[in-house]
């Protein structure tokens, strides 16, 4: 079932099934050389997770996380990634501080060359990093349960024109607080930066409400 879960789960998040696509069983078992009844785990633990939804008499589907829920969601790993930013500093080593200034190099190179994609994986492995080296197990489930469902807009926001100009300073200000050591100057980078990406979604809330007066 955990394989079937995890090689699901990934293709939702790469956008391979688009939100309210349907589910179909049959399609899955074969897709993925699995039986229904580990499908059907997989699809209920999904379900938990906020990713499908599982609709009496028609199946499943991937579940559309609106631009409000969007924002609530934001509001809590604010506070949660903050934490994380502030252990990452107390329990950053060398070698760690070592790969996240070669992470910060790598994401200035993919914003000189625009090469968003490149720039939105980088900026998920930046967040990733700065989790493990927090060691917050407990956080962490939090954080990656609520990015699964965040991970749509989140590819949005890298893709507006002028976004990675603004968070780019941001997340080199991550990096630097973290590597200097300093738990409050990295907690407030991390606040900052989520504090801009909600900015970023209550705009597209904005525009979207604009659009539906119109």
């Amino acid at each position: 079932m955990s394989d079937v879960y995890t090689a699901l789960r990934t293709a939702i998040l790469r956008g391979e099934f688009a939100p309210r696509q349907r589910l179909i069983e049959t399609e899955l078992t074969e897709q993925y050389a699995t039986s229904r009844f580990l499908l059907r785990n997989a699809l209920t633990r999904l379900e938990t997770e906020g990713l499908i939804e599982l609709q009496p008499n028609r199946g499943a589907r991937v579940r559309e996380i609106s631009v409000q829920e969007a924002i609530e969601i934001t509001e809590i790993r604010r506070v949660v990634e903050g934490l994380v930013a502030a252990r990452a500093a107390e329990r950053v080593t060398d070698a760690e501080i070592a790969f996240l200034h070669d992470l910060g190099e790598s994401m200035k190179a993919a914003v000189q060359a625009t090469d968003m994609l490149r720039y939105s994986e980088l900026n998920a492995q930046l967040h990733a990093t700065v989790r493990s080296i927090a060691q917050h197990d407990s956080a962490t489930r939090i954080i990656e349960q609520l990015n699964g469902q965040m991970v749509r807009h989140q590819f949005r926001l890298s893709l507006v024109p002028g976004r990675p100009t603004v968070s780019m300073p941001e997340h080199l200000a991550i990096i630097t607080a973290v590597s200097s050591r300093d738990p409050e100057a990295a907690e407030l980078a991390m606040r900052a930066h989520l504090t801009s990406v909600l900015d970023a979604l209550k705009a597209f809330a904005g525009a979207a409400a604009t659009r539906g007066a119109l």
